[in-house]
């Protein structure tokens, strides 16, 4: 693949628009769960967990999401006995990923085989040598970020690792893994735009987001309640996040709004665009998972356990601090507070 010309036709760099394209998935409609409750803590001296999930959110803020998730264990259920019956070629974990997120989940073009590389993809490794003893036993499949609930409720995936947010609201469709990233919502805007962060210099500008994302429903309340200006233009929706920076590099959008761990990566891949103002929320990211899929929430928060204090640096060291800074201690999650038996 010639790098250099695809990237010509569209400010240096219109490999992001095809990558966008490609991959764009048709998944099915979303089939809301009712909301169960903990059943028990894993008994850690056996074998296998008794099957729940994660309490409904009911009562839950936003801003204790770190606090709703199940205790570690290393013990087997049926959701992992599944995985593991898989036989040949099937036998790998299952993982919505994203393929075009620069440094969190991209392909890339100069490695044999455009292979999937980024923070996300290194998390994807660690819990499949752990649960199958192979980090490489893993299937990757390409989620549209309006997809990945839909992707989990109806079984295409195992797990969703896509810089996922943490919300009470997908707390009562999908279970979560303890946070792995801490991040914040960002404006990402041209340089040379008038536009100074997420305040009053956005009205009358085109804003983008991803569909289902919590950029897009921050907007849309903030714009209800007069934070932002009611002359914003929200409609710009799209089923990839990556798609809003195309938008913008084709003058069909004035700013693109999305965490700020992404924008900054994006910041890097176009030169002419720049992160505008300070983060104006506090978000988590997390392993998504199915509703009942008690035993495979708890094997990958004891996974994080060990992830948070042999790999996590690593991992950042390598694909992120370029585009977020040497120092970690703005994107390390606070210490996850366990739901306690009910």
């Amino acid at each position: 693949m010639d790098v250099s010309r695809a990237r010509a036709s569209l400010r240096g760099w219109g490999g992001v628009a095809t990558m966008a394209v490609l991959c764009a998935l048709a998944l099915a409609f979303v089939l809301l769960l009712p909301r169960t409750t903990q059943q028990q803590e894993p008994d850690r001296g056996g074998r296998r967990v008794a099957t729940g999930t994660q309490a409904a959110a009911d009562g839950c803020d936003d801003g204790d999401v770190h606090q709703r998730t199940l205790a570690p264990s290393g013990a087997d259920g049926p959701t992992i006995d599944a995985i593991k019956a898989r036989t040949g070629a099937k036998r790998k974990l299952v993982v919505g990923v994203d393929q075009n997120s620069y440094r969190w989940g991209y392909r890339n073009p100069n490695t044999e085989g455009a292979e999937l590389e980024g923070f996300d993809i290194d998390l994807v490794h660690r819990i499949a040598e752990d649960i199958l003893g192979d980090p490489d036993a893993v299937q990757f499949k390409a989620i549209p970020t309006s997809q990945r609930i839909p992707a989990i409720q109806n079984g295409r995936v195992d797990m969703v690792v896509r810089t996922m947010t943490i919300t009470c609201d997908r707390l009562q469709q999908v279970a979560f893994s303890a946070p792995y990233f801490k991040t914040g919502q960002q404006v990402l805007a041209p340089k040379s735009s008038t536009i100074t962060g997420y305040d009053g210099s956005l009205a009358h500008k085109k804003v983008c987001t991803a569909a289902g994302s919590t950029a897009y429903a921050k907007l849309d309340a903030d714009r209800k309640t007069g934070r932002l200006p009611a002359s914003t233009d929200i409609a710009a929706t799209v089923p990839n996040q990556l798609d809003c920076l195309v938008r913008l590099q084709l003058g069909e959008a004035d700013a693109v709004v999305t965490d700020g761990a992404l924008a900054a990566s994006q910041a890097a891949q176009d030169p002419t665009v720049e992160l505008k103002g300070e983060a104006f929320t506090t978000e988590y990211y997390g392993v998504a998972m199915k509703k009942g899929a008690t035993d495979l929430v708890r094997r990958v928060n004891r996974v994080l356990v060990d992830y948070r204090a042999h790999g996590w640096q690593t991992s950042y060291d390598t694909w992120l601090s370029a585009t977020l800074g040497k120092d970690p201690s703005a994107s390390k999650p606070p210490a996850p507070q366990y739901l306690s038996s009910s």
